[in-house]
């Protein structure tokens, strides 16, 4: 192992240390701490671990090589996942909060009073957590791979025994823990590279102000190359897929239940609120740096590296061909690199770019444990969602009432290890590019979930019959056009990244033709449905709004 490898290795092992010392620290001893961590988590705090829980491989490695590559179409990524925690915070978390309980499937089993919905609720939520996983898995294996300059598929087994340890230890009470000191490493790893290159290239370190004028010689640069210009909008793909990707991500991210559920840990409505203004501004940090990688790093590879001569190319490019990532062929046969002979793999771009930089060992390895921490943050959030539909809504509410806390802690252990080994083995050959498979969980949990949340926190009249076809016609609907599209088959120019606006579609219509056409739901479930929109010091019942003081209406 050479010296490189060596730094970036103790870091992450150290990384490692901390993460399942918080999580023995913070055990789980009773359900409350396994499933919302008691609700007893600081709004402040806890939008840190939000930032965590979604700063995925996804963001922290796939995100800006995406940018990189399709230029301004990339920005429906970042555009799509923040518009989304806009319409979570202000639409839905409040109101789930206020609520309850402990799951996304235990509010819809409750909100319709139906076993059935309780049970597609939780089967969904399995299969939506379960492709989320599989992405984070792949971006731990980008990372061990180039540690070890080993294939990318020999390190996705060390995370998932890594994963399967602090999160079937901690819980949820753990992992919130370990999701805050998580963030802490990831957004310095992220950051401190781009504010290096921006001091190397420009001289000032707020890359944030200086990457706009890089993005303009980019163009120029592609110009005379003939290549479609970094900044050209709809140059990479149609405007409608831009459109339905941006839906997707937006609608997936206020219904995806592994985010949702970290709005449970807090005490009150106001507090959740609270929680989602912060994790905004924690995950700002991040988005807002994304841009700023993608055009430095395309400008150093523009500018750098190609067009030398292909034997005298910068160490760093023999180490990432080593893991497949990076792909190099000399078609022009003239011995001199061209743009159209590198193949740059998305995820890589964000690892590779302190070794193109020459930021020093330390600097590369902190990048290592920073992408390492993205990927286990998410996928411990992950882990227990997956835990809790299974060992709380399946096993607990529908199986087992009777079942001991002991018993249930037990099931839910079961769950996370068994989850993770099975999510480790298709991540030895993913299906796609990590940003790609997370987008397939996005459409998957706007599809299936967001118009039943929304409407049922909204519309007092939707039924549990309503709920039902909305869920199962959503899900079939964005199962089937992902697959369609994966075959070669799609509509109006949107890709299988975009699924999600047919699958929501389907959805809406379901719930609210079902609803209309069936039996009105008793009183009191429509009572309970009006009673999420008030404050918690505030209650309806019987046609009225009382407050919760002591005193009168």
């Amino acid at each position: 192992m050479d010296q490189q490898s060596l730094v970036s290795l103790i870091l992450i092992l150290l990384t490692f240390a901390l993460y399942i010392g918080i999580s023995i620290y913070n055990r789980a001893k009773v359900t409350s701490d396994f499933y919302v961590a008691s609700r007893g988590i600081p709004p402040f705090w806890n939008g840190m671990a939000i930032g965590g829980d979604w700063m995925s491989a996804a963001s922290f490695i796939g995100m800006a090589g995406t940018v990189m590559m399709l230029g301004y179409d990339g920005l429906a990524y970042i555009m799509g996942w923040t518009g989304g925690y806009l319409l979570l915070t202000f639409l839905l978390a409040p109101q789930l909060r206020k609520y309850g309980r402990f799951t996304v499937p235990e509010f819809i089993g409750d909100r319709f009073d139906s076993n059935p919905a309780r049970l597609i609720a939780a089967i969904a939520t399995i299969i939506i957590s379960f492709t989320y996983i599989i992405g984070q898995l792949s971006g731990s294996g980008v990372v061990i791979g180039r540690l070890l300059n080993l294939p990318a598929s020999s390190g996705v087994m060390i995370g998932v025994v890594v994963i399967a340890i602090y999160a079937s230890l901690g819980g949820m009470k753990g992992v919130t823990w370990t999701q805050v000191a998580q963030y802490m490493i990831l957004i310095t790893a992220y950051i401190i590279p781009i504010v290096f290159m921006s001091l190397q290239i420009t001289g000032n370190p707020l890359p944030w102000l200086t990457y706009g004028n890089f993005v303009t010689e980019l163009g120029a640069i592609d110009q005379e190359l003939g290549l479609s210009e970094y900044f050209a909008p709809f140059d990479e793909s149609q405007r409608s897929q831009f459109l339905a990707l941006l839906f997707t991500l937006m609608v997936g991210t206020a219904a995806l239940p592994h985010v949702i559920v970290r709005f449970y840990t807090v005490t009150t409505m106001k507090a959740a609120r609270w929680s989602g203004a912060w994790a905004l501004l924690f995950i700002a940090l991040l988005y807002l740096s994304a841009p700023a990688y993608a055009a430095f790093s395309r400008f150093v590879i523009m500018t750098q590296v190609v067009g030398q001569p292909i034997d005298e190319l910068p160490g760093w490019t023999e180490a990432w061909i080593n893991t497949g990532l990076l792909e190099i062929a000399d078609t022009s046969e003239d011995g001199t690199l061209h743009w159209e002979d590198l193949f740059i793999h998305e995820d890589i771009v964000v690892m590779a770019t302190p070794e193109i930089a020459n930021l020093g060992m330390f600097v590369v390895g902190l990048v290592a444990a920073g992408a390492m921490a993205a990927a286990l943050s998410t996928a411990g959030g992950l882990l227990i969602t997956i835990s809790s539909s299974f060992a709380h809504d399946i096993y607990y509410r529908l199986l087992r009432p009777n079942a001991s806390d002991k018993k249930r802690l037990l099931a839910g252990r079961i769950a996370i290890v068994a989850s993770t080994i099975a999510a480790g083995v298709i991540a030895l050959d993913p299906p796609g590019v990590i940003t790609q498979i997370i987008a397939w969980a996005f459409a998957l949990a706007g599809g299936t979930f967001f118009p039943v949340l929304f409407l049922g926190v909204w519309w007092k009249r939707m039924t549990a019959q309503g709920a039902i076809a909305g869920m199962l016609g959503g899900l079939g609907v964005t199962l089937g056009y992902i697959f369609l599209s994966m075959a070669g088959v799609t509509l109006f120019g949107i890709q299988d990244t975009g699924a999600g606006v047919f699958g929501v579609a389907a959805n809406l219509i379901l719930v609210v033709v079902v609803s209309l056409l069936t039996p009105a739901p008793p009183q009191k479930l429509q009572d309970e449905a009006v009673d999420l929109r008030y404050p918690e010091q505030m209650t309806y019942k019987d046609g009225e709004v009382w407050i919760n003081d002591g005193s009168d209406k």
